[in-house]
């Protein structure tokens, strides 16, 4: 039998725990082994038990998320955190990849982004929110190539991840999207290319400067 996945949830809002522990219970690979209300509880709780994943507010009482986070990675490197927050805020995310969390989920995520987060984290693997490309231009310099082959912009975001040399599960934890809708756009984008291998998918992304 596969081994459940050890959680503690730190956050300062009970409606919000009492949420997680219901859609918790749908999933039986999970298990929310204890519960913080701020960060000095948390550091205290992780003295006596050890998580695989601590799913961490980042606005918190006493002591904030990024400041609880920092002293995890420090006091216990191998324990995975997944920031919690209610704010798409680029600097926020920027700063939970810096600090060394595996993750950043937004509060208003559904169950299937939830526990796809979980999951890939569980696995080695981080789950940020995708950035689009600060040059809002991009898209433009590239229009008519797009229109030549039909590729849409969700298509051609994961040709850049593809150049970037992301596993389809990375990209599925870099979008937030399954790894089948990863693979179904990634045949979708050979097939309108006309290509066969994925090599040959690598070759044309370099040959045309995608």
């Amino acid at each position: 039998m596969e081994q459940r996945i050890r959680i503690i949830v730190a956050d300062d809002h009970m409606l919000f725990i009492d949420g997680l522990n219901l859609l918790m219970k749908e999933e039986p690979g999970f298990c929310i082994i204890d519960i913080a209300n701020d960060g000095r509880e948390l550091l205290d709780i992780i003295k006596k038990e050890v998580p695989d994943i601590i799913l961490l507010d980042i606005n918190m009482p006493k002591m904030n998320g990024i400041e609880t986070a920092m002293r995890l990675r420090q006091s216990h490197p191998s324990v995975k955190i997944i920031m919690l927050s209610t704010y798409n805020d680029e600097h926020l995310i920027e700063k939970a990849r810096q600090i060394g969390a595996s993750g950043y989920l937004l509060k208003n995520s559904n169950k299937e982004e939830l526990f796809q987060a979980i999951f890939l984290v569980s696995k080695g693997l981080v789950c940020f929110p995708y950035r689009p490309p600060k040059n809002e231009n991009e898209f433009d310099l590239k229009d008519n190539f797009l229109k030549q082959f039909n590729i849409t912009k969700r298509e051609y975001e994961i040709i850049k991840l593809i150049k970037d040399n992301l596993t389809n599960q990375q990209i599925a934890g870099e979008l937030n999207l399954s790894i089948y809708t990863v693979e179904t756009h990634r045949k979708n984008i050979m097939h309108k290319l006309n290509l066969n291998t994925p090599a040959a998918l690598i070759r044309f992304i370099i040959e045309n400067n995608m």
